[in-house]
């Protein structure tokens, strides 16, 4: 997804010459070609993630379109508030990557673990929230992601993150629609972001067993798809939500916002990710998602304990 970024962003920005790109003194192994390229449309802010977001702001109310990198929670929590007061209440034309979103940066513990950052980038107004689940859908929605007017979040992996669409399949991808992986009958797991894997690994499990699980990753968080969850909510009892990360306000929480305004057809929807809690250990992504029940293994006893009654 990273590497996917990158080259987006240089394609970009040969035709805008307007777009600008912040990072926080990181990332240089992976931005260097668009230093390289774009010299004068590159600024390392330092490590000062509030002053950087301060500074993207004033460019943007200048008539730029201002790119700000870094990694984990570091380009949202840390300055939340100067994406709140100086970016989103001017509708600035600020764009917000994470790389590292959920557990990428597990071993650097929960200072670098991305697990609060949708929820609080999606309840700010005019936000709009991206989170590919890889690097054919991190191409799919860098267009909106760059040319929609005002403040936009992207969530990605750090990279080398297997491929769930073929190549040429997201062409035409319309901004903030699903993207259907499998049908199914007897429930359905919705993802965002690169959890998609743990999804259709638990899907297959449980087809071995005589259950039918749709699949869908949701590229666009806000908006959401509200037509494609009317859709699978008249066709399903069960809902599952899975995401890397906590389940009160982000991906689950904008499901549950949308199914409970339905006029009929409610299914009950299950939130799988991080229970009101921090992560208090140490380990790569693929430890901590088999510690906290978010693996393939993980979401499938956890589809099996409500759908099994």
């Amino acid at each position: 997804m990273r590497d996917t970024f990158t080259r987006c962003l240089q394609d970009y920005a040969r035709d805008h010459k307007e777009l600008v790109l912040i990072t926080g003194d990181l990332g240089f192994g992976v931005l260097f070609p668009f230093m390289k390229e774009f010299p004068d449309q590159f600024i390392n802010a330092g490590i000062a993630e509030q002053a950087m977001m301060s500074m993207a702001a004033g460019l943007a109310l200048e008539g730029k379109t201002v790119v700000v990198y870094s990694i984990g929670n570091f380009p949202t929590l840390r300055c939340l508030e100067q994406i709140r007061n100086c970016c989103a209440y001017h509708n600035a034309n600020v764009k917000i990557v994470c790389v590292g979103a959920g557990f990428v940066y597990g071993t650097l513990g929960m200072t670098h673990h991305a697990t609060e950052d949708m929820s609080a980038l999606r309840l700010l107004p005019g936000v709009k929230v991206y989170a590919p689940a890889d690097g054919l859908e991190t191409e799919a929605v860098m267009t909106p992601f760059l040319s929609e007017p005002g403040v936009a979040y992207l969530r990605i992996g750090r990279g080398g993150e297997p491929h769930f669409h073929a190549e040429g399949e997201l062409a035409g991808y319309a901004s903030g629609k699903a993207l259907q992986q499998r049908d199914g009958t007897d429930a359905y797991i919705l993802t965002a972001g690169g959890i998609l894997g743990s999804a259709t690994h638990a899907a297959k499990i449980l087809e071995a067993e005589g259950y039918s699980i749709g699949v869908a990753s949701f590229p666009t968080i806000k908006p959401i798809d509200t037509e494609y969850l009317a859709s699978i909510a008249a066709k399903v009892p069960i809902i599952f939500t899975l995401e890397e990360h906590t389940i009160i306000g982000g991906f689950g929480g904008a499901v549950c916002e949308e199914i409970c305004q339905l006029p009929d057809h409610r299914p009950r929807v299950i939130r799988l990710g991080l229970n009101d809690t921090y992560c208090a250990i140490v380990g790569n992504q693929s430890y901590l998602e088999h510690h906290f029940g978010l693996d393939g293994e993980g979401v499938a006893q956890s589809v099996r304990d409500v759908i099994g009654r």
